[in-house]
């Protein structure tokens, strides 16, 4: 299968990232369009992460994620189980860090803030779908 078909959506996502990013490199974050910006990286941010992440990690005993190979054992099948939730927090307290770092009135702190917001609310969907489940959605059948 050739590349740009196997990774297209990947690869659209993160050009539309992109895109937000120059935007805002010139906009007034004080503006409504401005704002607007700011709160599109992280917005897409957080689906270029979901994207990305789901090819390749998992999530043990939620219905929405992919289950991973069983040949490993121990403490490497606990990383490989929770691979998802482990990669989101170690990323999350990056962006945390980053923010406490930044001026949070700051034209980037602003968008800082709200990237560890979305990274909050990526993971708190993570450990709800380990729970709980939705009538309807494919993945929860």
């Amino acid at each position: 299968m050739p590349f740009l078909k196997r990774h297209g959506l990947s690869l659209i996502v993160l050009g539309i990232l992109a895109i937000w990013i120059v935007l805002y490199c010139f906009a007034d974050p004080k503006t409504h369009i401005g704002g607007f910006f700011g709160n599109a990286i992280a917005d897409w941010s957080g689906s270029a992460a979901v994207i990305v992440l789901t090819k390749f990690l998992y999530e043990s005993k939620s219905s929405e994620s992919k289950k991973p190979p069983p040949e490993r054992k121990g403490w490497k099948r606990l990383l490989y189980d929770h691979s998802l939730s482990i990669v989101l927090v170690v990323t999350g307290v990056g962006w945390a860090l980053l923010y406490a770092h930044q001026d949070s009135n700051g034209k980037w702190g602003q968008v800082t803030g709200n990237i560890v917001s979305e990274w909050v609310q990526m993971l708190g969907l993570v450990i709800l779908t380990k729970r709980f489940v939705e009538i309807g959605s494919k993945e929860s059948s």
